[in-house]
């Protein structure tokens, strides 16, 4: 949710690939592929954001930390990236999702918008569940 050089965030990505294979993911056996090449992240965010209140966004402790960290200046990148999440969740009809305990707002988050989106457009989306990760 922060500005970054270009070529900072070529380097990202090509280290977080790196990354990703040295854990031994086999990239015979899975779809590897960069998320900011598939429009439909966005547009489906642009939408599930259409559904989703500001204030249910503003209770989110993700925000009041990292707002307070940026000078009291919250950015709306900041405030509906959760909502990015849910689409990047919902996009792909997960049905299980691991997070770590700081994540389970957003994919209550992610939930509630599945549902919300289900009751008025018919059951679309599956519900995700959780599975926390142990560490």
């Amino acid at each position: 949710t922060l500005p970054k050089e270009p070529a900072v965030l070529r380097q990202n990505i090509l280290d977080t690939t790196a990354a990703i294979l040295a854990c031994g993911i086999d990239p015979k056996k899975c779809l590897l592929f960069r998320q900011s090449l598939v429009p439909e992240h966005a547009e489906l965010a642009w939408i599930l954001g259409c559904l989703t209140n500001v204030p249910r966004l503003l209770r989110l402790p993700q925000w009041k930390m990292k707002r307070a960290s940026q000078n009291s200046e919250g950015t709306v990148g900041l405030l509906t990236y959760p909502v990015l999440q849910a689409a990047d969740i919902l996009l792909y009809k997960s049905t299980r999702v691991p997070v770590g305990e700081d994540q389970v707002l957003h994919l209550e988050l992610a939930q509630d918008i599945a549902q919300h989106f289900n009751k008025k457009y018919g059951e679309f989306f599956p519900v995700p569940k959780a599975i926390l990760s142990e560490l």
